[in-house]
């Protein structure tokens, strides 16, 4: 027997604590407010607030009496609450020169049904603005503070109950905090019946130059579980910038300004963040997009049009994270979350997205049903040649037997031709090139540094561009993923000699999944960027030459500009990712064009492959050398 115990991290419960105060007159709380707990699994929204889920199955099989076995799963949802009580109205009357304490309790009361424990975190939100620590007046405000000669007000820890480590918050009083701070946590599990309980008062002094006004103030409260989560919030941007945050404390890597005015048109920055556990899905203008009606949604490199007021103010956008529900090699898994995916369309949601992890590496992926009806992985290809599992054919699409795995990098410069199995990505005919019989065999990518979420040492500290400036010495985004010869795409160490549309059976992509197929217009039908693009993308529409050309493209800034912002958009999220250039240490054209590999052959020698730009499309038709370096997607077999 086996029991999977699976649990939902990222519970926010947010209460407000609202208090107005009137100058020789009234002061009153106004009402409280509890919202959901949220999660994200498997690209929905759940809600939950009290009990915890727990699902479970049998199978017996009886094929064989001898070998039969049972199993059994269960699933175990963290349960998260977090309640309020005010033991009193918190009101008060107060004249100049006065200062009253214990202004009414607020009592927190938070449960948490996992051993990681949770914390509370508090924050100033007066006007509903994140980190406002005013009290707001019609005539003037009365800032935070703790002095005894200006008018004032501040908050503290009044009473606990539970094993509670106080932070920055003590049991004197503070000034509210401008950004999230954590008034207390517990570092252990609680259930229902061992609650952590929090007691909250507030002082206000009024100086005698204080105009008569009614003042109000607000106090969020934040319960985060587990506790070793910072919660969530709006970011500031740096004015005429776009600012990119990983909106989350796990997330690793850094961004940069991208210089922009009111009116641009750009393309968005490539993320170079990475989370262990969850697939990155795009931007959002909205740091609660889970929740968020308003919420708008992009693609790492979608073509955009900078809003009025980012010239003066600046622009947040924050990191879509999709958590990984499972495993991209278990069938079972993958068919149930692509089944419960809603097909992408113009109206942009997160129905439409998940991630699963690949077993080969723990690599997660984030996956999208595209506008084909086919579920695709919405990022590129990173496993490498030090991933474990890179020979277990039950792993990936079947190896050929030749096939030993990928190789290790090459040394020091990651390109060689010193012999005929590392002869890898030359296209300008130097010794490199080599392509007859099976010197065209090079089975492993050119290493992108950034390949993995831990390792941040080579990707740009601060990249604001999308072009191959910051690649120096190799070092790549992590969206980029990796770059394969054909061989290694294929997982086949041999010359693979076809004819055009004969279709490799095998590839490194995980068991289950496949590389796309490709083609020329003979065989379209069987074209998966065709399908894709054409009928999904395109609504069915032929490029404009169709009818007289071999290898129909979009062409043009008017024809194929639109099918590539479309490629480039959420939740498509192709991505302009250049190709290893000549024999140095180098990516060309980043931010300009892309080749995909399409597991279809040309001839010996050559492979289709999707290639698009600002002003070219060709859907999967276009051919080249099997010795170039190109970026993989994959697609469910079955979806």
């Amino acid at each position: 027997m086996t029991i999977n115990l699976i649990k939902n991290y990222l519970h926010y419960v947010y209460v407000w604590y609202n208090g107005s105060m009137k100058k020789n007159m009234h002061y009153s709380c106004g009402a409280v407010v509890l919202s959901k707990s949220i999660y994200l699994v498997g690209g929905l929204v759940f809600a939950m607030l009290c009990s915890g889920i727990i699902a479970g199955s049998i199978r017996v099989s009886a094929d064989n009496p001898a070998t039969a076995s049972a199993t059994a799963s269960v699933t175990v949802s963290s349960a998260c609450s977090m309640t309020y009580n005010n033991s009193s109205a918190h009101t008060v009357s107060m004249i100049n020169n006065s200062t009253e304490e214990n202004v009414g309790v607020t009592t927190l009361t938070a449960t948490c049904n996992d051993a990681g424990g949770l914390a509370i975190y508090a924050i100033g939100y007066s006007g509903d603005e994140y980190g406002n620590t005013n009290m707001i007046g019609t005539t003037g405000n009365i800032a935070t503070g703790t002095s005894d000669s200006t008018s004032n007000w501040s908050m503290r820890l009044y009473t606990a109950t539970g094993s509670i480590t106080p932070s920055s918050i003590t049991s004197t009083f503070t000034a509210v905090p401008s950004t999230y701070t954590k008034f207390a946590e517990l570092s252990s599990g609680t259930t229902g019946s061992s609650a952590l309980a929090v007691n909250a008062t507030y002082r206000f002094h009024i100086s005698a130059t204080q105009p008569a006004d009614t003042y109000t103030g607000k106090v969020k409260y934040t319960m985060v579980h587990p506790s070793t989560e910072i919660p969530l919030a709006p970011q500031p941007s740096t004015a005429g910038c776009i600012n990119y945050f990983a909106n989350a404390s796990t997330a690793l890597g850094t961004m940069g300004c991208q210089s922009v005015a009111d009116g641009d048109t750009v393309d968005l920055l490539v993320s170079n963040f990475s989370r262990e556990g969850y697939g990155f899905a795009g931007w959002s203008d909205a740091y609660d997009y889970a929740t968020n009606p308003n919420a708008n949604l992009y693609g790492p490199q979608e073509q955009f049009t900078v809003p009025t007021g980012t010239t003066t103010n600046g622009l947040s956008l924050y990191a879509i994270w999709v958590k990984s529900a499972g495993s991209l090699q278990n069938s079972s898994t993958v068919a149930t979350v692509c089944g419960g995916l809603t097909q992408a369309g113009s109206n942009k949601t997160l129905n439409s997205v998940s991630a699963l992890t690949d077993q080969r590496d723990n690599q997660t992926y984030a996956i999208a049903k595209l506008a084909d009806g086919s579920c695709w992985m919405i990022e590129n290809l990173r496993l490498g040649n030090t991933a474990t599992g890179n020979t277990d054919g039950s792993l990936a699409q079947g190896y050929n037997s030749s096939f030993a795995g990928l190789a290790n990098p090459e040394s020091p410069s990651r390109f060689s031709g010193s012999t005929t199995a590392n002869s890898i990505y030359s296209i300008d005919g130097s010794t490199n090139k080599t392509i007859s019989g099976n010197n065209q065999s090079s089975r492993f990518p050119r290493y992108n540094n950034a390949n993995t979420p831990t390792n941040v040492s080579d990707r740009p500290n601060n990249p604001t561009t999308n072009d191959a400036s910051n690649e120096n010495s190799d070092a790549g985004m992590y969206i980029y993923g990796n770059y394969y010869t054909w061989a290694a795409a294929i997982a086949d160490t041999t010359a693979y000699t076809s004819s055009d549309a004969n279709v490799a059976s095998t590839s490194i992509c995980p068991a289950g999944w496949h590389l796309p197929m490709g083609g020329s217009k003979s065989n379209e039908s069987n074209n998966d960027y065709w399908s894709l693009i054409v009928t999904g993308i395109n609504g069915g529409a032929n490029p404009a030459n169709y009818s007289s050309s071999s290898t129909p493209y979009f062409n043009g800034a008017t024809e194929a500009g639109p099918i590539s912002n479309a490629l480039r958009s959420y939740p498509n999220n192709f991505v302009y990712a250049g190709y290893p250039y000549n024999t140095g240490n180098s990516i060309s054209s980043r931010g300009q064009f892309a080749y995909y590999w399409s597991s279809t052959a040309l001839s010996a020698d050559y492979a289709h492959a999707l290639f698009f730009s600002s002003s070219n499309v060709r859907p999967g038709n276009l051919n080249y050398p099997k010795y170039n370096g190109r970026v993989i997607r994959c697609l469910a077999s079955s979806s």
